[in-house]
């Protein structure tokens, strides 16, 4: 068969569906890729996992009718040349383009939600839009794959999907592999806390802040690290934290596995998630998070074992949790960080959601 992948961007594919890609090819498919323009470098990353790659260009982000219609008709385009026998699409604009055209072209689609982001938070206009289009794109959809039980059931509730085209997976699945254990830090270090991702209001850096200040005026040894990047308008508070030394702040990093060996704990205070790959990482490293208590993330920490949960938009029950995982003893880290990398192994292993991904589109 052909199989023709869908995406917005190069890293969807190359860090996350890496191992599906190869599987796919490997078992005598061939794969084209289609994303916006990249580099020499990651379009040649993304080949030798055994597939042909394919530029179309569109605005990730925003809702422009116009823009979106010549996405439409640019997958469309592509379709009627690659002649695929099943079209697998990531991300939103990718699922509901995708979606429209498979089914113009009655080629079978899979989709898969990775989040649902913002815009189901709030009942407003932007959210009756996006469910309009997903409830008429993916309405002849083979399967609609989901990483959590929440986004799952939001969709089916609200009557956008039938309950039988939906499949809930354990996100993208953790390469036990390369995220193999790693020695625990002493615990003559200075405590370590970690967060991975943007800096951004609904990761919770807000009240991940706030937390911060009360921690340092009673813990001052504690240490906060940021890796990734901010939003424009956090530039400047990341600053002043820094000069502060509240935080540091040590920009984008293509491998994280150095500062998650670092670290004592990782913390994650998201208001969602599609299944946060950051804290499945970081429990496979044995280290326990720190997190909250909402779909996508919750998956990854039973309460108490390996990690501790908040509640969502919540400094005080974040600044508790940071006060309770510093007064633990070393001992009681290092075992959380062991039940998490169990946790992983029995659920989020990325050779099982490889297999039973393919088990769903191709059997």
């Amino acid at each position: 068969m052909k199989i023709l992948i869908l995406a917005n961007h190069f890293n969807t594919l190359r860090i996350f569906r890496r191992e599906l890609i190869k599987a796919i090819s490997q078992n005598g498919h061939d794969v084209v890729i289609s994303i916006p323009n990249c580099d020499d470098e990651n379009k040649q990353i993304l080949e030798s996992y055994g597939s042909r790659v394919v530029f179309t260009d569109f605005e990730r982000r925003g809702m422009n009718p116009l823009k979106d219609l010549k996405l439409l008709r640019e997958y469309k385009r592509l379709i009627k040349e690659e002649h695929p026998d099943k079209i697998i699409a990531y991300t939103i604009k990718c699922n509901i383009y995708g979606g429209f055209a498979c089914q113009s072209l009655k080629i079978p689609h899979y989709a898969n939600v990775t989040g649902l982001g913002s815009t189901f938070q709030e009942q407003n206009l932007t959210r009756k839009i996006v469910s309009f289009l997903y409830k008429f794109s993916l309405k002849k959809s083979k399967r609609v794959f989901f990483e959590n039980e929440g986004n799952k059931n939001t969709l089916v509730n609200d009557k956008i999907i039938k309950v039988d085209q939906a499949v809930v997976m354990p996100g993208a699945g953790v390469n036990l592999k390369e995220f193999a254990p790693v020695a625990y830090p002493t615990d003559k270090q200075p405590i370590r806390f970690l967060f991975v991702g943007r800096i951004m209001r609904e990761k919770g850096v807000d009240e991940y802040f706030e937390a911060i200040k009360r921690i340092k005026s009673e813990y001052p040894y504690a240490a906060f690290d940021f890796i990734g990047w901010y939003e424009d308008n956090y530039e400047a508070a990341v600053k002043q934290l820094e000069q502060e030394n509240l935080i540091k702040f040590h920009g984008f990093q293509s491998d994280v596995k150095p500062f998650i060996e670092q670290a004592h704990c990782v913390v994650l205070p998201s208001w969602h998630e599609g299944m946060s790959n950051t804290l499945l990482e970081s429990a496979a490293m044995c280290r326990p998070l720190i997190t909250t208590n909402i779909h996508g993330c919750k998956e990854s920490v039973t309460d108490g074992e390996n990690g501790l949960l908040t509640e969502p938009r919540n400094s005080a029950s974040l600044y508790s949790a940071l006060k309770r995982f510093i007064q633990m003893s070393q001992q009681e880290r290092i075992q959380m960080g062991l039940n998490g990398r169990k946790h992983m192994e029995e659920s989020f292993d990325k050779d099982m959601v490889v297999e039973l991904t393919l088990k769903e589109i191709f059997d």
